[in-house]
């Protein structure tokens, strides 16, 4: 009895939610009458309940295979993240003398390759003398398998120094990653325009695919080089350098009043001025994607650096460059001239984000330590492959 008196109690409640209204609105000297039923009002109700309901769900199945998502990656992780202990160690060396050898090899051909294509020079700077713990374990087998001895030297010594190159090149990592936010770029964005540009042949490094590396330190560091990579292609290719020989700015980015109306306009770059025939150079790395003339700008060039940024330089007197050639920061691209919507011999230079104008001076004003972690980026990026 009490349940169905709560059931005519909420009814009756819900009933007094749902009225018929009006409403009075005045204008103009006039009043009107606005009525909403209670069964419209009814109505409504239902379908933003109908509508708050759907969203929750799909809200509560988003987060849940998000969060199944998660779960998997974590345990993936955590067994990559398994390390042989010292016991299974010594269980390797004891059944294969042999087989531990080739791994080894395989491991030593693949840091030599590594250190070779991304850091060079990072071997003497960053093996230390301490004894770690990994090589504390693997001193054991010395005392068990003691014909594996110089082996298990040779494995924490290979052991620490990845160790250590993954954090040099993690280190190195953020540092690219803050300097090109300096510039109001985002990094991740930048770092996949660099690296979209890869393809061939799936050739395993080590002839089998299924004979790889087993430590997951090595996997983990191969991933970290190559994300380091991408970031300091990103960084190198980003149009620090000045595009002319001159000091002389005659209009900023922005608005300003255009030279020919008077009016109000928005001008999507700085202009340079300076004598005709000055020459222009490219202010990064990167690919002749557009020369010829365009309208209002004249002679004009377009360079496509790696991580998708173009630059434009317009109003020349002549080109240096065709299109489609490879040209390196500094180099000669063109020469100043007055042609297309100009008053004067002057650069317009322009820098493009999605083919979206941005501003150029913040590109060309970088602090110095900015512009040293791209110089350091550049220098490896640049550096021709040596030769075996």
């Amino acid at each position: 009895m009490s349940l169905q008196a709560n059931i005519v109690g909420w009814k009756n409640r819900m009933a007094g939610w749902f009225v018929d209204r009006e409403f009075f609105m005045r204008a103009n000297g006039q009043v009107r009458f606005l009525k909403i039923s209670a069964i419209v009002q009814r109505r409504a109700a239902a379908a933003i309940a109908f509508v708050v309901g759907v969203w929750l769900v799909i809200t509560l199945g988003m987060a849940i295979n998000q969060f199944s998502v998660s779960f998997e990656r974590l345990a993936l992780s955590q067994q990559q993240a398994k390390v042989q202990s010292a016991e299974e160690r010594v269980a390797s060396y004891r059944n294969s003398i042999d087989d531990v050898t080739k791994d080894l090899e395989r491991r030593q051909t693949m840091l030599e390759s590594l250190n070779e294509q991304y850091l060079d020079s990072a071997p003497a700077a960053i093996v230390t003398p301490e004894v770690t713990q990994e090589e504390k374990a693997l001193q054991k087998i010395g005392t068990l398998v003691p014909e594996a001895a110089a082996l298990a030297l040779i494995e924490a010594r290979q052991i620490r120094f990845v160790e250590k190159l993954t954090k040099v090149a993690d280190v190195r990592t953020r540092k690219a990653e803050a300097a090109i936010r300096q510039f109001g770029l985002n990094p991740e964005n930048m770092a996949r325009q660099a690296n979209s540009a890869q393809g061939g042949p799936f050739i395993p490094f080590f002839g089998n695919a299924k004979k790889d590396v087993r430590d997951p330190r090595f996997t983990r560091l191969a991933v970290s080089l190559d994300k380091m990579d991408a970031m300091e292609r990103a960084l190198a290719a980003i149009p620090t350098s000045m595009p002319a020989a001159v000091m002389s700015m005659s209009s900023g980015f922005g608005y300003r009043h255009d030279p020919f109306t008077s009016t109000a306009a928005m001008h999507s770059g700085l202009d340079f001025k300076g004598p005709i025939g000055t020459p222009i150079l490219a202010a990064a790395d990167g690919t002749i994607t557009s020369a010829g003339t365009q309208l209002g700008y004249g002679n004009c060039i377009d360079i496509t650096h790696a991580n998708g940024l173009v630059t434009r330089y317009a109003h020349l007197s002549g080109f240096d460059v065709s299109l489609g050639q490879r040209v390196k920061r500094g180099a000669q691209i063109a020469r100043m001239g007055s042609t297309g919507r100009s008053t004067g011999s002057h650069l317009h230079f322009e820098v493009r984000l999605n083919g979206q104008a941005i501003n150029p001076r913040k590109f060309l004003e970088a602090n110095s330590d900015v512009l040293k972690a791209q110089a350091v980026a550049g220098y490896r990026v640049s550096a021709p492959a040596k030769k075996s």
